[in-house]
């Protein structure tokens, strides 16, 4: 169980620094380039606003430990669809494969995230 949690925290807080601190602080502290990865693949402005708030909303899901299950659930499925999209937009775009990889990089970390979130949920419901 401990190994388990561990993992989880690691992978998760590898999510919560690439898509909720390091987006955050772009708008925040360098805002000119909140709209650097969206707008050269056509996106309008509020397109990369609208995007950050809801990553942040998302990880902030994730690092909450006593939130419904369902709306983890719904986080986790929100971040994947964003970085399969964003592979779809650089692969169609630009083709930049740095700019694809990073996207499935991120997935699997999100991935093993999830994994490991189930299996804590799973120890947690059965009483080990």
């Amino acid at each position: 169980m401990r190994k388990n949690k561990i993992i989880f925290w690691i992978a998760t807080i590898i999510i919560v620094l690439f898509e909720g601190v390091m987006p955050l602080g772009t708008l925040l502290f360098a805002p000119e380039y909140a709209t650097a990865g969206t707008e050269p693949l056509g996106y309008p402005d509020y397109f990369a606003h609208a995007l950050i708030i809801c990553k942040i909303l998302g990880v902030t899901a994730l690092i909450i430990p006593k939130l419904h299950p369902k709306i983890k659930e719904w986080a986790y499925a929100g971040l994947t669809f964003n970085l399969v999209f964003a592979f779809i937009s650089h692969a169609v775009v630009d083709g930049n494969i740095g700019f694809m990889l990073m996207p499935i990089v991120i997935g699997a970390i999100l991935a093993v995230s999830y994994i490991y979130n189930s299996k804590i949920n799973n120890s947690v419901q059965n009483g080990l």
